[in-house]
């Protein structure tokens, strides 16, 4: 008889698959909607100092937490978020096709924190962690795309104002969104749904 192990299952299953990208082109409508309305309107409430208009990074972060979150699997982050992004992308957007560069990297941070635990632990730490790690290269890329003139200062402020976001927006609040799922029952295939369940009966 072969021996159990606590290793996670990495397969992925058609379950996963198809409920991911649901999510995930969900997510890139509302990141459409975002763009549209709310996007224009936070970047002139910053104009005084834009940098400040960096703490909207997490908006567009979010599917990768989710899908890491919710799929334990290799290549969750990174799927959930370019199925977000090419949505954005067809439905139109400001930036064109470089959001699809800006997909990969914000998927980066999440996907390397969940390999560090071998995919075992996927609590409210590991998604902040996350999703500040992938705010950090997106930060990064930024930097040299789109505000390369900016003063080392106004880096350092758009820096942090990044990191925060990406921890809070779509670590904190990707984490708290699988949950929030989770505990209607609808993710019961995964063990993302089952937690939440669980955690649900025993409050």
């Amino acid at each position: 008889m072969p021996q159990e192990t606590n290793r996670p299952k990495l397969a992925w299953r058609g379950v996963d698959l198809i409920t991911l990208a649901m999510l995930a082109a969900a997510l890139g409508v509302a990141f459409w909607g975002y763009d549209s309305y709310l996007y224009p309107l936070v970047t002139a409430l910053t104009t005084a100092f834009p940098p400040m208009a960096e703490l909207q990074l997490g908006v567009w972060i979010l599917p990768a937490v989710v899908g890491a979150v919710l799929v334990r699997k290799p290549g969750a982050a990174l799927f959930a978020e370019l199925i977000a992004a090419n949505v954005e992308l067809l439905l139109g957007n400001t930036w064109g096709a470089t959001v699809l560069i800006s997909a990969s990297l914000q998927a980066l941070g999440i996907e390397l924190i969940v390999l560090l635990f071998a995919y075992k632990r996927f609590n409210l730490w590991i998604a902040i962690l996350g999703g500040a790690l992938s705010a950090l290269f997106e930060v990064i890329y930024e930097f040299y795309s789109y505000v390369p003139d900016y003063s080392p200062a106004f880096k350092a402020v758009y820096l942090v104002c990044g990191v925060v976001s990406g921890a809070v927006i779509s670590g904190a609040g990707g984490w708290f969104l699988v949950r929030a799922l989770g505990a209607t029952g609808a993710l019961n295939a995964f063990a993302a749904g089952r937690d939440s369940r669980a955690a649900k009966l025993n409050a």
